[in-house]
Protein backbone atom coordinates (compact mmCIF):
# COMPACT_ATOMS: atom_id res chain seq x y z
CA UNK A 1 0.00 0.00 0.00
CA UNK A 2 2.66 2.51 0.88
CA UNK A 3 4.69 1.89 -2.28
CA UNK A 4 1.38 3.21 -4.09
CA UNK A 5 0.41 5.28 -1.80
CA UNK A 6 3.75 6.86 -0.02
CA UNK A 7 1.36 9.12 1.85
CA UNK A 8 -1.04 6.90 3.14
CA UNK A 9 -2.92 7.31 6.31
CA UNK A 10 -2.54 4.80 9.67
CA UNK A 11 -6.51 4.11 9.47
CA UNK A 12 -5.61 3.62 5.82
CA UNK A 13 -3.08 1.16 6.61
CA UNK A 14 -4.64 -0.42 8.98
CA UNK A 15 -8.06 -0.78 6.87
CA UNK A 16 -5.92 -3.21 3.80
CA UNK A 17 -4.04 -4.86 6.53
CA UNK A 18 -7.73 -5.61 8.01
CA UNK A 19 -7.23 -4.17 11.58
CA UNK A 20 -8.31 -1.29 13.69
CA UNK A 21 -6.37 1.09 13.45
CA UNK A 22 -6.17 1.57 17.28
CA UNK A 23 -4.20 -2.05 16.72
CA UNK A 24 -1.79 -0.35 14.54
CA UNK A 25 -1.60 2.42 17.47
CA UNK A 26 -0.52 -0.28 20.13
CA UNK A 27 2.31 -0.90 18.13
CA UNK A 28 3.62 2.50 16.88
CA UNK A 29 3.46 5.32 18.41
CA UNK A 30 3.10 7.34 15.36
CA UNK A 31 2.69 7.08 11.17
CA UNK A 32 7.11 7.84 11.65
CA UNK A 33 7.48 5.01 14.01
CA UNK A 34 5.77 2.40 11.64
CA UNK A 35 7.72 3.43 8.74
CA UNK A 36 11.16 3.16 10.48
CA UNK A 37 10.07 -0.08 11.46
CA UNK A 38 9.13 -0.80 7.41
CA UNK A 39 12.45 0.77 6.44
CA UNK A 40 14.47 -1.35 9.19
CA UNK A 41 13.10 -4.51 8.01
CA UNK A 42 13.71 -3.80 4.52
CA UNK A 43 17.29 -2.44 5.06
CA UNK A 44 18.14 -5.63 7.11
CA UNK A 45 16.25 -8.02 4.21
CA UNK A 46 18.88 -6.09 1.73
CA UNK A 47 21.82 -6.69 3.73
CA UNK A 48 20.40 -10.74 4.25
CA UNK A 49 20.09 -11.15 0.63
CA UNK A 50 23.85 -9.62 0.14
CA UNK A 51 25.08 -11.92 2.90
CA UNK A 52 23.52 -14.90 1.54
CA UNK A 53 24.89 -14.31 -2.15
CA UNK A 54 28.66 -14.19 -0.51
CA UNK A 55 29.15 -11.72 -3.34
CA UNK A 56 33.21 -12.35 -2.21
CA UNK A 57 33.49 -15.92 -1.83
CA UNK A 58 30.80 -17.51 -4.45
CA UNK A 59 31.74 -17.68 -8.18
CA UNK A 60 31.00 -14.94 -10.23
CA UNK A 61 28.18 -15.90 -12.28
CA UNK A 62 26.31 -17.98 -8.95
CA UNK A 63 26.79 -14.47 -6.40
CA UNK A 64 25.34 -12.57 -9.14
CA UNK A 65 21.65 -14.53 -9.62
CA UNK A 66 21.70 -15.46 -6.25
CA UNK A 67 22.55 -11.54 -5.68
CA UNK A 68 19.21 -10.52 -8.26
CA UNK A 69 17.20 -13.49 -6.79
CA UNK A 70 17.88 -12.10 -3.04
CA UNK A 71 16.78 -8.30 -4.37
CA UNK A 72 14.13 -9.13 -6.41
CA UNK A 73 12.15 -11.26 -3.60
CA UNK A 74 12.96 -8.22 -1.07
CA UNK A 75 11.52 -5.74 -3.58
CA UNK A 76 8.62 -7.65 -3.94
CA UNK A 77 8.31 -7.96 -0.33
CA UNK A 78 9.05 -4.85 0.75
CA UNK A 79 7.86 -2.44 -2.15
CA UNK A 80 8.13 0.82 -0.35
CA UNK A 81 9.69 4.23 -1.83
CA UNK A 82 13.52 4.59 -0.31
CA UNK A 83 13.31 8.30 -1.11
CA UNK A 84 12.21 9.21 2.92
CA UNK A 85 14.44 6.44 4.36
CA UNK A 86 17.56 7.36 3.01
CA UNK A 87 16.72 11.25 5.06
CA UNK A 88 18.17 9.44 8.35
CA UNK A 89 22.44 9.05 8.14
CA UNK A 90 22.55 5.91 9.75
CA UNK A 91 20.01 4.60 7.88
CA UNK A 92 21.76 6.54 4.84
CA UNK A 93 25.10 4.93 5.81
CA UNK A 94 23.57 1.16 5.69
CA UNK A 95 22.53 1.31 2.55
CA UNK A 96 25.91 3.10 1.31
CA UNK A 97 27.75 0.32 2.54
CA UNK A 98 25.21 -2.03 0.39
CA UNK A 99 26.16 -0.30 -2.36
CA UNK A 100 29.67 -0.20 -2.09
CA UNK A 101 29.92 -4.40 -1.42
CA UNK A 102 27.56 -4.84 -5.18
CA UNK A 103 29.54 -2.14 -6.67
CA UNK A 104 32.96 -4.14 -5.05
CA UNK A 105 31.46 -7.40 -6.83
CA UNK A 106 30.88 -5.75 -9.96
CA UNK A 107 34.11 -4.82 -10.78
CA UNK A 108 35.05 -8.33 -9.37
CA UNK A 109 32.89 -9.64 -12.49
CA UNK A 110 34.98 -7.17 -14.23
CA UNK A 111 38.14 -8.29 -13.47
CA UNK A 112 36.96 -12.17 -13.83
CA UNK A 113 35.30 -11.58 -17.24
CA UNK A 114 31.95 -12.09 -16.60
CA UNK A 115 31.21 -7.97 -17.47
CA UNK A 116 32.70 -6.51 -20.52
CA UNK A 117 35.58 -3.60 -19.07
CA UNK A 118 35.68 -0.50 -20.49
CA UNK A 119 32.25 0.25 -19.56
CA UNK A 120 31.58 4.03 -17.87
CA UNK A 121 32.56 4.09 -14.09
CA UNK A 122 29.09 2.61 -12.48
CA UNK A 123 27.00 1.54 -15.47
CA UNK A 124 26.44 -1.95 -14.53
CA UNK A 125 25.96 -0.38 -10.62
CA UNK A 126 22.81 1.75 -11.97
CA UNK A 127 21.79 -0.91 -14.77
CA UNK A 128 21.53 -4.02 -12.68
CA UNK A 129 18.97 -1.98 -10.19
CA UNK A 130 17.15 -0.93 -13.33
CA UNK A 131 16.36 -4.47 -15.10
CA UNK A 132 15.76 -5.52 -11.40
CA UNK A 133 12.73 -3.40 -11.27
CA UNK A 134 11.72 -3.51 -14.70
CA UNK A 135 11.80 -7.30 -13.82
CA UNK A 136 9.41 -6.97 -11.25
CA UNK A 137 6.80 -4.33 -12.99
CA UNK A 138 6.48 -6.01 -16.41
CA UNK A 139 6.68 -9.98 -15.43
CA UNK A 140 5.07 -10.14 -11.80
CA UNK A 141 4.27 -13.65 -12.69
CA UNK A 142 7.74 -14.95 -12.78
CA UNK A 143 9.30 -16.69 -9.63
CA UNK A 144 12.23 -15.14 -8.18
CA UNK A 145 14.51 -17.37 -10.32
CA UNK A 146 13.45 -17.09 -13.75
CA UNK A 147 12.92 -13.17 -12.59
CA UNK A 148 16.81 -13.57 -12.07
CA UNK A 149 17.23 -15.57 -14.93
CA UNK A 150 15.53 -12.76 -17.07
CA UNK A 151 17.65 -9.97 -15.61
CA UNK A 152 20.75 -11.71 -15.66
CA UNK A 153 20.88 -13.09 -19.02
CA UNK A 154 20.04 -9.46 -20.27
CA UNK A 155 23.12 -8.01 -18.10
CA UNK A 156 25.36 -10.54 -19.52
CA UNK A 157 24.04 -10.61 -22.92
CA UNK A 158 22.30 -7.54 -23.46
CA UNK A 159 19.31 -7.67 -26.15
CA UNK A 160 21.36 -8.07 -29.52
CA UNK A 161 21.69 -11.51 -31.21
CA UNK A 162 23.67 -14.20 -30.58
Amino acid sequence: MLAADPGASIAGIAAEAGVDRRTVYRRFASREELLAAIYEARLKAIEEAIADARLREAPVAVALHRYVENIITVNRTWPVDLTRMLTDDAVRARRDAAVRAVDDFLERATDEGLLRPGLPQGWAGALLPQLMHLVIRQLPELSPGQAADVVVDTLLHGLGAP
